[in-house]
């Protein structure tokens, strides 16, 4: 057994054992972040909020334009965290039973029929869902059920997804042709939002050498899937004061609609709900664990909010023609807020 599933399963010292499981899982998370860094170059942030995403027990969508690893990181992820992972490339013509699977009529040597559930490649621990917004709202919804609670209902029958189960899902900006936007149902269902930009100079001249030469970089499993869950329900048992409960109240609450604020209503279509809080709530305590500390602070609620926000909100017809957008309305709460 691990050191990690050792600390998190004794309940004779509670706090003493939190400090212990905290630490094992920490170095653990260092060695993990180090091993996906041997493939994945400048972006550590990225690879960061990917991490805090899985660990907080959710599903996180890559935002950014094509050929920017979000593809590979999902991929190397799944390897170094010991995940079952599969991919699936969404396109116009996807269905949803190429999804879900699909029950097909067998005859028997005896001569009787019957039905046989055949599983998609949605029955995995760690589902790419690549370029999620090429497919059509009919597709997109096949994953509604299976993010929200881990099953899904085929002819009336349930079938159970494997745990852990996550989705990261790709999408390019609406702006590239041939995507469908996702509806807020599903977006909501993200954990967070992951915006992958371009890397530094440095890290794309060592792409250069790294992955044009005749060796390709060996990676490594690091943990598995019962040690991924012993981290998560630790990131569950970890306190969180006060002062960072104060700020995620006060910022979710804010970017709401109908309290009071004029220019919110004025620049708000529609905001984030208790989700967010809950979201909120999960990934600063994931954050702190990755980069090693007991507790969360205010600065991780500020340095989330964006990532679990912006797709959780609308603005105004109003505020898109005056070029105020989600992001600095954000940056505006989280001023307040930090």
């Amino acid at each position: 057994m691990s050191a990690i599933n050792q600390t998190t399963q004794a309940t004779d010292r509670p706090d003493e054992d939190i400090v212990a499981a905290a630490d094992a899982t920490a170095a653990h998370l260092r060695v993990v972040r180090e091993a996906i860094g041997t493939v994945i170059f400048g972006q550590e942030d990225v690879v960061e909020k990917a991490l805090v995403t899985v660990l907080a027990g959710g599903h996180a969508l890559l935002v950014g334009v094509p050929g920017l690893a979000k593809t590979k990181l999902v991929e190397t992820m799944g390897t170094v965290l010991g995940l079952d992972a599969r991919r699936i490339q969404f396109t116009p013509d996807l269905m949803p039973s190429d999804i879900l699977g699909a029950e097909v009529l067998e005859e028997s040597p005896g001569g009787g029929r019957s039905f046989r559930f055949i599983r998609g490649p949605i029955f995995s621990q760690l589902l790419m869902a690549d370029e999620i917004n090429r497919a059509s709202p009919r597709t997109q919804s096949a994953l509604l059920q299976a993010m929200q609670e881990h099953h899904v209902t085929v002819a009336g029958a349930r079938h159970d997804l494997p745990r852990p189960f996550h989705v990261l899902a790709t999408q390019n900006p609406l702006e590239q042709e041939g995507t469908y936007p996702l509806p807020e149902a599903q977006l909501d269902r993200f954990l967070m939002q992951v915006d992958v930009g371009y890397p530094d100079m440095e890290s794309e001249r060592r792409m250069l050498f790294e992955t044009t030469g005749d060796a390709e970089a060996a990676i490594k499993r690091v943990m598995d899937a019962d040690e991924l869950m012993a981290a998560q329900r630790l990131v569950r048992r970890m306190p969180v004061g006060e002062s960072v409960v104060d700020a995620i109240l006060r910022l979710v609450r804010a970017a709401r609609p109908g309290e009071g604020d004029e220019i919110v209503d004025s620049q708000i279509a529609w905001g984030p709900g208790p989700r967010a809080s809950q979201a909120l709530m999960l990934t600063v305590r994931a954050r702190a664990l990755v980069q090693g500390r007991l507790a969360p602070s205010v600065d991780d609620v500020v340095a989330l909010a964006r990532p679990v926000l912006q797709h959780r909100m609308a603005t105004t017809f109003a505020a898109r023609a005056d070029g105020v957008d989600v992001g600095s309305i954000i940056a505006r709460f989280v001023e307040k807020v930090g």
